[in-house]
């Protein structure tokens, strides 16, 4: 496996592609805008050059890692010749379905196709295609060029042979893969999102404020991140697209989200991504404060 191809030049598609490239993997980095594959580029430039000044790489290494890196507007164009293909696009699933019909119609029938889904069935995703034993989940986490984590997710037809071969090239990235089944959330989201609900109902029921909760679970249960600050650096709309799969795939009232998350999502406070979600990021990340909207 040498050719990967990424769709989607976001926070995660661009972390993707950064990994993969630094690795020495030919990538194609593929998004239907030209402004965010640019941004994408600059983003990995600038991860690159933090590197640099840890002395983690040299100017000749984030030459070779940009190198590796191609752009394209077009799925045909961007797939051609890929061995694997990783889809790390908005967490949609009428979305992601459309672009799996077109992956499959587009690569070579030995392609795997791998979605970064943080809680979208693979199976589901697998139904749209004609090689539902090579469509398997690949969950990076972000920072994905610092953190070591990728959930392998096999769906109900993912074959021993694609799973064992996806585990192999996580590990060649220096991840660390563990392999999970397809069921809403997966892992990881199944776990942290309900604590993260249940960290906005803790606010919304007046119990305590922003910074007191995330202080409480930062000092206390040795978070590096208050759940309500991770909310924001996930997106506030991510959070709550999760939990709906998972209230909608399980029927478990428990994982139903907050109204305060829906309303926040509905009012277009995001998080870091908006500028504002529980904290304020107007003045850059640095210099985050807790927003006027949660300020006593």
């Amino acid at each position: 496996m040498k050719n990967v191809a990424v769709i989607g030049a976001g926070t995660m598609g661009n972390g993707i592609a950064h990994t993969f490239a630094q690795s020495g993997y030919k990538v194609a980095l593929i998004d239907i805008s030209q402004d965010s594959l640019d941004r994408g580029l600059g983003t990995i430039s600038k991860n690159l050059d933090r590197m640099i000044a840890k002395e983690r790489i040299t100017e000749a290494d984030k030459a070779e890692t940009l190198g590796n890196i191609t752009t394209y507007t077009s799925i045909e164009e961007g797939v051609k010749g890929t061995d694997l293909v990783v889809e790390a696009a908005t967490e949609n699933i009428d979305l992601k379905l459309k672009i799996f019909k077109q992956l499959d119609e587009a690569t070579d029938a030995n392609t795997i196709l791998a979605s970064n889904t943080s809680s979208i069935s693979i199976t589901k995703i697998a139904s749209v295609t004609n090689r539902a034993d090579k469509v398997i989940g690949m969950h990076f986490m972000n920072p994905v060029p610092i953190m070591k984590l990728v959930e392998v997710i096999r769906g109900y037809a993912t074959s021993d042979e694609v799973t064992d071969l996806i585990m192999d090239l996580s590990k060649k990235l220096g991840k660390t893969p563990t392999e999970v089944n397809d069921y809403p959330g997966f892992v990881a989201n199944r776990i942290l999102m309900p604590m993260i609900n249940e960290a906005i109902i803790t606010l919304h029921e007046g119990v305590a404020g922003v910074e007191e909760i995330d202080t409480v679970m930062k000092l206390g249960m040795a978070h590096p991140m208050g759940p309500l600050q991770l909310a924001d650096f996930i997106g506030l709309d991510v959070c709550l697209s999760i939990l709906n799969v998972m209230y909608e795939g399980f029927g478990n009232p428990k994982y139903a989200p907050s109204p305060l998350l829906v309303n926040m999502v509905t009012a277009g406070k995001l998080g870091v991504k908006s500028g504002e979600g529980f904290y304020d990021y107007s003045e850059g990340l640095k210099a985050a404060k807790l927003s006027k909207q949660f300020a006593k």
